[in-house]
């Protein structure tokens, strides 16, 4: 019998490797919070500025949306990230029910000064890896993101 084609080697190494990425994920996690304590700012503040980088203004049910999180929770982020002046709401041009979030200067700068330095600390993290390697990660983890949006998922 081939043991590397047989169902229960097939099913350990599938075990294996959901054990690997649910341990990962959570330590990733933990490390990158770790790592944004330093500047002052939490992981779903840095999420929210982002996405007002990476989208410009939008509606604060847009940004729960986008954050995958209840429009109290981004309330209350906003009220948090607006007192330190890094975001302001606006008036919306046409939907007086609606109001618009956007980066304040300050939070621009602020959230370039994070995201640079969370790229360098992501590249210590991954420097063991060759550059084939990292090329070969991108690519599965684009892979894995492609197969949620099949499923329905905005990733």
């Amino acid at each position: 019998m081939d043991t590397v084609n047989s169902e229960p080697v097939a099913q350990g190494s599938t075990l294996r490797l959901v054990d690997e990425f649910a341990a990962f994920g959570p330590c990733y996690m933990k490390w990158v919070r770790s790592r944004l304590g330093d500047c002052g700012v939490t992981y779903a503040r840095m999420r929210l500025l982002g996405t007002l980088h990476c989208n410009g203004p939008q509606i604060m049910s847009d940004i729960s949306d986008e954050l995958g999180v209840t429009r109290r929770n981004v309330t209350a982020l906003v009220d948090a990230l607006e007192e330190e002046g890094l975001v302001r709401r606006m008036p919306h041009p046409s939907d007086r029910r609606a109001t618009v979030i956007e980066l304040t200067s300050k939070g621009a700068e602020t959230t370039d000064s994070i995201y640079n330095g969370h790229r360098e600390a992501v590249a210590e993290l991954f420097a063991d890896l060759s550059e084939d390697e990292r090329r070969e990660l991108v690519r599965l983890l684009g892979s894995l993101r492609e197969a949620l949006r099949s499923e329905g998922l905005s990733c």
